[in-house]
């Protein structure tokens, strides 16, 4: 039930668009940020409101999955915690940077907590002390980001 409501939603944003846009033909991915439904829904509702304008994720999460990292242009159904539809965004911005190599501007752009980079390190520390051991790896200082900007294209 959840993939027809995923798929009607991507349905629903291509019916907003030309019938010649080129977006028609592209495909699309539908995940909700974070490691569990609560913090999926209090991301998601920061993109929804704009306040989330960039994320970020373990470049050896994506080597260890056999995945390819976002590129700009992508576009990705933001999920809430139960799986449901709450936005499209699309990648405008993709970059590796060491986690000791974020900086505040990035920071703030996650739209997280006070949005400052102390706050970043704190919360993004504990979300990588959770999720890498799941493929054998803890963070450290030099450990490579995929940091992603992004616009909301339909909500």
């Amino acid at each position: 039930m959840a993939e027809d409501n995923i798929e009607g939603y991507w349905q629903a944003y291509l019916d907003t668009l030309p019938e010649d846009s080129p977006v028609r033909g592209e495909s699309y991915i539908a995940e909700g940020f974070g490691d569990g439904p609560e913090l999926a829904d209090r991301l998601g509702a920061l993109v929804v409101g704009e306040t989330k304008t960039a994320t970020c994720s373990a470049l050896w999460e994506y080597e260890a999955e056999g995945d390819s990292i976002v590129s700009v242009g992508q576009k990705t159904i933001i999920l809430d915690g139960d799986g449901d539809p709450l936005c499209i965004i699309e990648t405008t911005e993709v970059e590796i940077r060491a986690y000791d190599e974020v900086d505040a501007r990035f920071a703030a752009e996650e739209g997280e907590g006070d949005l400052s980079l102390e706050y970043w390190r704190e919360a993004h520390w504990n979300f990588f002390s959770r999720t890498l051991p799941r493929i054998a790896r803890e963070p450290c200082l030099d450990m490579p980001l995929v940091c992603e900007r992004f616009r909301v294209v339909h909500s």
